[in-house]
């Protein structure tokens, strides 16, 4: 059977208020945005080197290493992850955060130089008429800001990437004079970023739509590249990165479990998960669960149990009628059809599959489905006894539980 004739897709069937969904390029910024969140771990080099690993193994194209101005034990975790893609000839890029100071581009470049890898340094600046009211700045200090830093790093011969921090907050007239400058002055990408989560999606498309008219209008549309960096203060991390997509970036940042200040940024896992279901990219996801549960104890950040895929209920059920539909999928023998009829997601593309347990709200088929994947005889009195147990609880019961009642009822 055709799947378009057990399901009718609304997303793609009918009338499109957007573009089609088309491949971009994926970013990392774990490791330097993400850890940036309070209640967040430093996690070892070791956990560091892993982490790249299985997102240069997942098809994520870059990666950024650090902020190489905080200190000396920044330069040298960067340089040692920088050294690591380098001799394992792993297929992604490098790339550092760096205020627009020299202090900042300059150990970029050197470790550029010392790895003999090209290092993209991504300099920031703060562009919103608040930061500069709060900081004293007025647009031709930025301009000059933007120029200087950017010249550094194209004559130090590194990428040059220009960072405008809360661009969704910036006034137009600042945007163009600054990316013109970072433009004219050799810079390869433009950043856009919803710094503090304010964005919505008709933000989002509004700003990508400006900057590349602007691109256009300077002859630079394709030779610099756009990128789009969110937050999820407003919870619109996930579909602000979608929309940017559609409204023509290149690129997307994001963290592994959204990790980062106040609420976090776009989750990348998230965004992961629907490129494949959408059809944009093909990628084997089968290692992205490693990679979760990795930042997850690294870090020190728990999953919650409704998190998206990863969280412990994700595919699970003790709803009496949710289970029956299951369940009578496994028993037809048709696994894609157990994984899909009360699932958007499949679970086998993760490694899972759909459980089902047995709780206040389970019905006998629960029960018994549950028996048989044990090879445990599912008695009348046995499933009677399990099922009275689970109507006596407020919550699942657990498999400790079960075997209780299950060994009363054969006593």
């Amino acid at each position: 059977m055709n799947e378009s004739e057990i399901i009718y897709d609304w997303n793609v069937l009918g009338d499109a208020l957007s573009p089609p969904m088309r491949a971009v390029e994926l970013h990392d910024e774990t490791l330097r945005d993400g850890i940036q969140c309070p209640s967040v771990k430093d996690p070892p080099l070791e956990a560091k080197m892993e982490v790249i690993r299985l997102l240069a193994r997942l098809g994520v194209a870059s990666v950024n290493v650090g902020l190489p101005g905080a200190g000396p034990r920044a330069v040298a975790d960067s340089q040692a992850l920088v050294e690591m893609i380098r001799d394992e000839r792993l297929p992604i890029r490098a790339g550092c955060a760096a205020r627009t100071h020299a202090n900042d581009i300059r150990p970029v470049a050197e470790i550029s130089q010392r790895t003999g890898v090209p290092v993209e340094a991504m300099m920031f600046l703060g562009s919103s008429p608040i930061r500069m009211f709060a900081e004293g700045w007025d647009d031709a200090k930025l301009e000059q800001l933007t120029r200087d830093a950017v010249k550094l790093a194209v004559t130090s011969g590194i990428p040059a990437s220009f960072v405008t921090e809360d661009t969704v907050r910036s006034h137009p007239t600042t945007l163009r004079r600054l990316f013109t400058a970072a433009i004219e002055e050799g810079a390869t990408r433009l950043v856009l970023c919803d710094t503090v989560g304010h964005c919505t999606p008709n933000g989002v498309f509004n700003l990508v739509r400006f900057t590349r008219d602007l691109l256009r209008g300077l002859g630079a549309d394709g030779a610099v590249k756009l990128d789009w960096h969110g937050h999820n203060d407003r919870g619109h991390g996930l579909v602000n990165a979608l929309f940017a997509i559609e409204a023509g970036i290149d690129r997307v940042h994001g963290t592994v479990l959204g990790v980062g200040e106040r609420v976090g940024n776009t989750s990348l896992d998230q965004v992961l998960v629907n490129l494949r279901l959408l059809g944009v990219t093909s990628s084997d996801l089968s290692s992205l669960g490693a990679l979760v549960d990795l930042v997850s104890t690294s870090c020190e950040v728990p999953i919650p149990v409704s998190y998206p895929v990863f969280g412990r209920d994700a595919f699970r059920t003790g709803t009496g009628v949710h289970a029956a539909a299951v369940i009578k999928a496994v028993k037809r023998g048709d696994d894609w059809l157990a994984d899909r009829v009360y699932s958007g997601v499949p679970a086998a593309w993760f490694g899972r599959r759909q459980e089902i347990e047995i709780g206040h709200q389970s019905g006998e088929s629960n029960v018994r489905f549950w028996l048989a994947q044990r090879d445990i005889e599912a008695t009348d009195a046995v499933v009677r006894a399990v099922f009275q147990a689970a109507k006596q609880t407020d919550t699942l019961l657990t498999d400790a539980q079960i075997l209780a009642a299950v060994a009363s009822a054969s006593a």
